[in-house]
């Protein structure tokens, strides 16, 4: 098994397509073929089951997929290592976010870290969830800044950065709810992302745990500042981080509403991968972290309650 068999079982796993994955892996469908077919020789088992509908893993193959990432990940970090020992290697580090957390914590602190670090060089991608879980998996990324789902797992560490509470907002003309307690809200119109997202994720979960039915969702948008922009129109109420309120602070179309019983808050954390030499560029971006990002106070809150 050679890296480049494994890339390009991996992309067949994760497009159950040969076409588009030979596409991504730069091969000829029939290289990608040979490929295939010459692991599934090496192992001597079938890997992957063919049909009209595309390609699927066999229990063997879906046996493999978490080796063979593991295998490319353990050969990037001794290439690395190794350049980096060889002083042939450029300090450099990729961190992916959600949008809403790279401009509201992130922006500040990445500014201060690369002018006290100017010979590291510094990239942000911009992502969702499962997008920044993936590329972190893959090694595309070194660090991810997202909110914590609960899941586990060993390949890589997790630093709690701050609690962050979650708010209530409504479009300005907007009334509370007539009667008090969540059951009420569990029939008001909301504004949320699509599932799979990790603010779905906590927007269901809020009611989920109170043993209520998830509100109406009359819309849908692709990011928190839209979802902002929903509210203030009038469309229904949103459940948002209140970090993300930064931006929405001056307006005037935007009220925070008071919540019945606690607040619900997320975790926002930080995950990278397990490592047996840590790079030098991420073991400085681990100790900034830990000395510069700290949690929003409560008096950070900007917007006007209405009640």
């Amino acid at each position: 098994m050679n890296p480049r068999q494994l890339k390009t079982f991996l992309a067949v796993i994760r497009h159950e397509n040969l076409t588009r994955a030979a596409a991504e892996v730069n091969l000829a469908q029939s290289s990608l073929s040979d490929q295939i077919q010459a692991l599934e020789e090496e192992l001597g088992v079938e890997l992957f089951l063919r049909s009209r509908q595309g390609v699927a893993p066999t229990p063997a193959g879906a046996a493999l997929k978490a080796y063979a990432e593991e295998i490319l990940a353990l050969n990037d970090e001794a290439k690395t290592a190794v350049r980096s020992a060889a002083g042939r290697t450029e300090q450099s580090i990729i961190l992916g976010a959600l949008e809403t957390i790279a401009a509201e914590r992130l922006a500040p602190w990445l500014s201060l870290f690369r002018r006290q670090n100017p010979s590291l060089a510094l990239k942000l991608k911009i992502g969702g969830s499962g997008e920044l879980h993936t590329q972190l998996q893959h090694g595309s990324i070194d660090v991810a800044f997202t909110f914590d789902r609960g899941q586990q797992d060993e390949r890589f560490a997790t630093r709690r950065i701050s609690i962050e509470p979650l708010v209530l907002i409504a479009g300005r003309d907007s009334q509370a709810p007539s009667s008090e307690g969540l059951a009420a809200l569990s029939t008001a119109p909301f504004v949320a992302t699509e599932t799979g997202c990790v603010y779905r994720h906590l927007f269901d979960t809020t009611f989920e745990e109170a043993g209520l039915p998830t509100p109406p969702i009359v819309a849908q948008a692709d990011s928190i500042a839209t979802i902002i922009r929903f509210v203030a129109s009038g469309a229904g109420y949103g459940l948002v981080p209140r970090l993300a309120l930064g931006p929405a602070a001056a307006r005037s179309d935007i009220v925070e509403l008071p919540w019945p019983g606690e607040s619900p808050a997320a975790a926002l954390v930080m995950m990278w991968r397990r490592r047996r030499v840590q790079p030098p560029a991420l073991t400085l971006l681990l100790q900034s972290a830990g000395e510069e990002l700290s949690p929003v106070r409560p008096a950070d809150a900007r917007l006007r309650h209405a009640g």
